[in-house]
């Protein structure tokens, strides 16, 4: 039994797009993984000249392959001795639809997002706890415990009015002064 893969090197690329040809549709064969190796860089090179990045470079080159192996499958492909000129024309008419994407992306971006506002994720180590602390104990004792029960014990609005004998509308607004009167605090810099 000869080594198919000493004798797939041989194989001009004409020889080996044939034997793609007249494969079964969905197999994975060595002439598909000779054709990968032999036409992969040639499709990266072009793609990091067009698309101006190593893992854009390296999509095309997994798309192209694999539509020209499609194509192969179902006889799409008419001049089988040309399978270079049309995996690179492939590869220019892919390019050439990423950057029409990527054009219209940056239109809408342009369009529609604003960008000299910057708004930074709030994260924890910005809070400063300490401050927090001094503005929560200058509440009034019933404004504390609503918020307490609402942030720290997860209670909803009903079950602190039948705790506190409320009814929840008035929880609902003892929460809403006392977080107003927390965040006017903690951006003035603590309790006055």
């Amino acid at each position: 039994m000869p080594d198919t893969h000493l004798t797939i090197d041989a194989v001009s690329d004409e020889a080996l797009a044939r034997r793609i040809a007249s494969g079964p549709a969905g197999s994975t064969d060595v002439e598909e993984s000779e054709l990968y190796r032999r036409f992969a860089p040639r499709v990266r090179l072009y793609g990091r000249r067009h698309l101006r990045g190593d893992a854009g470079a390296d999509d095309l080159a997994q798309d192209v392959l694999l539509l020209t192996i499609e194509r192969l499958r179902a006889g799409e492909v008419q001049k089988l001795e040309q399978i270079g000129s049309f995996i690179l024309g492939t590869s220019r008419m892919m390019c050439h639809a990423e950057r029409r994407v990527a054009r219209r992306r940056e239109a809408l971006v342009a369009r529609f997002v604003d960008t000299c506002v910057e708004v930074a994720p709030p994260s924890l180590s910005a809070l400063d706890g300490p401050r927090v602390a001094a503005c929560l104990r200058g509440l009034a004792e019933r404004e504390r415990l609503v918020v307490l029960l609402t942030y720290y014990a997860d209670r909803d609005a009903p079950g602190i009015a039948a705790d506190l004998n409320l009814s929840p509308g008035a929880v609902r607004v003892i929460r809403h002064r006392a977080i107003a009167r927390l965040r006017d605090c903690v951006t003035r810099g603590g309790p006055s």
